[in-house]
Parts: structure tokens; C-alpha cells; sequence
């Protein structure tokens, strides 16, 4: 196996956040978790990263200048192309009412700093799983979506010549459905 594909087997991780002591403490968290670590700084550099890279999750910081990560959260689910990717947003805020504002940005799930290895591993590797399932479901839909397609197209002319009958002198040879269903149905009375 070369690098190249090894390298496309590896889930990508975009984290997002202004600081990048920040980024550093995730990288060094997820070390050994065999993950491609994605950095953005703002959140013009995030819809570019997301565009290229298309990550498998995103890590994103709520308190960032300019646009905070709640209002990046709700850009994100509202592009069809990204609505599905799973974001684990990550804050310093505890207030309730901020916590729920996160959620309801529509974010996957939330983790609270100061960031400890264990959660971290774990909300990311669920939002991994997430990730893998709805892409497996959509390859599964899109080849059904083929099968159906193959199962609605007319016979070829090939297979249409190998009928000795044109498809309206065979109509006019077998009997009308309904008469030879009903000829067949036992008949009960009362």
C-alpha cells in the first residue's frame, strides 16, 4: 500500500480556533490516534479548508474574533456540501445558556476546556464513527439509486430481437390479466 493511499484512509480532523497554542494541545492529544490534523485560524481560512480537505470532523472553537463559532457552526450546516460533517465544538463557556446557544447551532456535540486526553480521544473518535456511517449510507443510496436506474431502463433493441412477437402482437395473443386471474380464483360462497 503506498502513502498516498494510506494517507486517504486516515481520518481528517479540521480544528478551528485563533490561538494556536490551542491546535498544539488537541495535536498533542491526539497523537497517536492516527488522525490528519488540520489547522484554521479564522473562519474565512476554515470555509477554504473545508472546500479542499473535505475533513471528516471538525474541532471548533466558539469565542473567535470576527465570526464566533456558533454563527461558523450554523454556515456550515446550511451548506448542503457540509451539513453532514460532524462538528464537535469546543469552549471555555459553562453557562447553560451558552452551552444550549452551541447546540443550537446545530453542532454534533460540544467538550468543555480545559481539554482532557480522554474526552478528547472519545468525542472525536464517535464523531469519526458518525462520519464513517453516514458516508457508508451515503454509498449505499447512490448505488441503489444506480440499481433502480438500471432496473427502469427499456430492454435493449438486442433483447427485444430475440422475441419472436412484436411487444403488441403479444399483447393481442395472451388473454386480459383480469379475465385469466379470475378464471383461476377458487369461488367461494357463503
Amino acid at each position: 500500500m503506498d502513502l498516498r493511499s494510506e494517507l486517504n484512509k486516515r481520518p481528517k480532523i479540521l480544528v478551528i480556533d485563533d490561538e494556536l497554542a490551542n491546535f498544539e494541545v488537541i495535536e498533542a492529544l491526539l497523537h497517536k490516534e492516527n488522525y490528519q490534523l488540520y489547522y484554521a485560524n479564522s473562519s474565512q481560512q476554515c470555509f477554504e479548508h473545508i472546500a479542499t480537505i473535505q475533513p471528516d470532523v471538525i474541532l471548533l472553537d466558539v469565542m473567535m474574533p470576527e465570526i464566533d463559532g456558533i454563527e461558523v457552526c450554523r454556515k456550515i450546516k446550511q451548506d448542503a456540501r457540509w451539513q453532514n460533517i460532524p462538528v464537535l465544538m469546543v469552549t471555555a463557556l459553562n453557562n447553560k445558556k451558552d452551552l444550549a446557544k452551541c447546540l443550537s447551532s446545530n453542532a454534533d456535540d460540544l467538550i468543555s476546556k480545559p481539554l482532557t486526553g480522554l474526552e478528547l480521544r472519545t468525542r472525536v473518535r464517535v464523531m469519526v464513527k458518525v462520519s464513517q456511517q453516514y458516508q457508508t449510507i451515503q454509498t449505499m443510496h447512490q448505488q441503489l439509486q444506480a440499481s433502480q436506474l438500471q432496473l427502469v431502463q427499456p430492454a435493449p433493441e438486442s433483447v427485444l430481437a430475440l422475441h419472436p412477437l412484436p411487444v403488441q402482437q403479444f399483447q393481442q395473443v395472451l388473454p386480459d390479466r383480469s379475465i385469466v386471474l379470475e378464471s383461476h380464483l377458487p369461488c367461494y360462497t357463503n
